[in-house]
């Protein structure tokens, strides 16, 4: 892959090759940004640049001296012992890659075939890192690590890369690909150079889902607009049995069953919810966001400002006057309660009927 593949993104994409170019390169980066931007396509074009890696399925992805980390899950024939390392998965990562740069955690959770778990990366990983960057490079160069979701290092692993990067071996570039910044050590932070990658502006997106996946212009334009720069979202969006079909059908069904206060059904609704995986639940919840807004501003009869599909603009039409300046603050704080709680492994079933009492009371603050 190269930097001609990116969707968008033309001005960061020359930026980092006049780093190269220049011989201003740091020997530790961080590309930062919303899901769906292009963050790890940026990386992999850096990577292939600055290795003359040549094509990007054969040379690009599996080059020698090109290395990925990335968050793990650990499977249950491995002893409690035993920590992960991003090796005992790379055949699923090379074949998520095949599909392209722009991929989200739950993509590469279904990669994995986890179930319940939290991925993370592991003390192991650092370990095994350690050995293969402290050797000679292949092709006698330079040694590039792309770490992809570095804020899923648990604190072993942290302190140990931050070794790694305050003393790094010879030619060797370290480029974080991250989504939640603030929840790196400061210390790692620190010795890392920070980009910002904005969401894909609309014409780009709209042009690539034209030309890329032959869609007509006006379902371009309208899956740009529910996108919102993020070309993840918007390949899903072209999928109509798409998770999002399924978290609608849990949000109707809450607001209905809330709304007449039937206990027994909401029991049930929170007990189906908390069968779901910990990040389905944590994708549910910022749906559910998403879905308060759009309600609220619905109320303003703007189009402008709607970014909503079809089906969800129908409900919206009876349901939006259940969303007002008295309880949208309160609907907000309420899912953004529940995601920190869930993140931090509260018992979803007391998470999720607790959200159906809330929101029985605060659809009946008018």
């Amino acid at each position: 892959m190269d930097f001609t593949d990116i969707i968008g993104q033309e001005e960061m994409s020359n930026r980092l090759k006049a780093l190269v170019d220049d011989g201003r390169l740091p020997h530790a980066m961080m590309l930062c940004g919303p899901d769906g931007a292009g963050k790890m396509a940026l990386a992999i074009s850096l990577a292939s640049y600055i290795l003359n890696a040549g094509t990007y399925k054969v040379r690009g992805v599996k080059h020698p001296d090109l290395h990925f980390t990335f968050p793990t899950i650990k499977l249950k024939k491995w002893s409690s012992e035993y920590k992960p390392i991003s090796d005992d998965f790379i055949e699923d990562w090379y074949s998520l890659l095949e599909d392209g740069p722009y991929f989200s955690l739950s993509q590469w959770m279904e990669a994995m075939k986890a179930e319940k778990q939290q991925c993370v990366i592991t003390v192991g990983e650092a370990n095994e890192l350690i050995k293969r960057l402290t050797m000679k490079s292949n092709q006698g160069g330079w040694k590039v690590s792309i770490i992809w979701l570095p804020e899923r290092m648990n604190l072993e692993c942290a302190n140990k890369m931050l070794k790694l990067i305050e003393e790094p071996p010879t030619q060797t570039l370290f480029i974080m690909v991250c989504r939640e910044p603030e929840k790196l050590l400061d210390t790692i932070r620190s010795r890392v150079q920070r980009f910002d990658v904005k969401p894909i502006d609309s014409e780009n997106m709209k042009r690539a889902l034209m030309e890329r996946r032959m869609v007509q212009e006006d379902d371009a334009q309208r899956i740009t607009r529910l996108a919102n720069g993020n070309w993840i979202a918007a390949l899903e969006e072209l999928n109509t049995g798409n998770e999002n079909r399924l978290f609608f059908d849990y949000f109707v069904t809450l607001m209905r069953k809330a709304y007449m206060r039937d206990v027994k059904d909401l029991k049930r609704w929170s007990e189906n919810v908390a069968a779901l995986g910990r990040e389905e639940q944590k994708r549910l919840l910022t749906y559910f966001l998403r879905m308060a807004r759009e309600a609220f501003v619905y109320n303003f009869r703007n189009k402008e400002l709607s970014y909503m599909t079809q089906e969800e603009e129908q409900f919206c039409v009876k349901f939006a006057r259940f969303v007002n300046e008295r309880n949208i603050l309160g609907f907000q704080e309420l899912y953004q309660t529940a995601l920190r709680d869930i993140g931090q492994n509260a018992n979803a079933k007391m998470v999720f009927f607790d959200i159906t009492m809330k929101v029985a009371v605060l659809l009946h603050t008018t």
